[in-house]
């Protein structure tokens, strides 16, 4: 494929990377339709060796025979465009962390049965909205063996743009899905659920009674005020980390990295 040269924003292929909004990628009356952007070479490396479907590529001049040569030749005959790095951040909107964009089909999501399947440990994402913690937590749930991740619909969307380009590509080596049901029907699924919470009955992380259970699901609640009291009370376990210096808590992404490793 010959690379196409935007002079102008108003060309038709910009459209995909510059005027519709994470909401309007994500919301097509058909989740077939639905499309997310993947930035920087080595996370659009890890979505293409993991399955995703590449619908077209945006980067700077300098990289087509550069760090985007190889990501071209897997491309086939889907388009390819290029510009100034000044064109190309006018149609963002920011100066592209690493000069590469592929817009790339949403996938189909599994069940959540089919994510619990063959898992001995889950992660559930209750509530947490802002992008950076998604892919933080992600990216340790992948690296600290977590076998899939499960979301409430208050939580933001893994295949946000920020949230793809902070989990370094871990978003496509998990399976997750959403989850509708309460949490506590993932005991039908044969999981114990652990909340990550500070309350008068919480357990130590390390508690030997945890390293027993075959099955665990955690879960981990919002930025600002944790999980709410009704999930913490439906909980098998509430499960806190040590805390020191009268220091009370960590952000979310810090305490699932510590959960992750203390329970995997």
């Amino acid at each position: 494929m010959c690379p196409i040269t935007l002079n102008s924003l108003e060309h038709p292929g910009a459209r995909l990377f510059s005027t519709l909004t994470e909401a309007q990628l994500r919301n097509r009356l058909d989740e077939r339709e639905g499309i997310f952007i993947a930035e920087s070479p080595k996370v659009i490396r890890v979505a293409l060796d993991a399955g995703m479907e590449p619908l077209a590529l945006l980067c700077e001049e300098r990289h087509i025979t550069g760090d985007a040569a190889d990501i071209i030749a897997r491309l086939g005959d889907r388009p390819v465009y290029t510009g100034s790095r000044e064109l190309l951040s006018s149609l963002t909107g920011y100066t592209l962390t690493r000069g590469v964009l592929c817009a790339m089909r949403r996938p189909v999501l599994p069940s959540v049965q089919d994510v619990c399947k063959k898992a001995s440990r889950v992660v559930v994402i209750d509530g947490v909205v802002d992008t950076t913690n998604i892919g933080a937590i992600f990216r340790s749930a992948a690296a600290l063996g977590m076998d899939g991740v499960l979301l409430t619909r208050s939580s933001c969307d893994p295949l946000n743009r920020r949230a793809v380009r902070v989990s370094m590509g871990s978003v496509f080596l998990l399976p997750w899905t959403w989850i509708d049901a309460p949490i506590g029907s993932l005991r039908d699924e044969g999981f114990k659920t652990v909340a990550m919470a500070l309350t008068d009955k919480s357990i130590a992380i390390d508690a030997p009674v945890l390293r027993t259970e075959p099955r665990l699901a955690i879960i981990m609640g919002t930025e600002g005020d944790g999980l709410a009291g009704n999930v913490i009370a439906d909980a098998d376990y509430v499960v806190r980390i040590p805390m020191h210096h009268s220091v009370d808590s960590l952000n979310v992404a810090a305490a699932s990295a510590v959960a992750f490793y203390a329970l995997a």
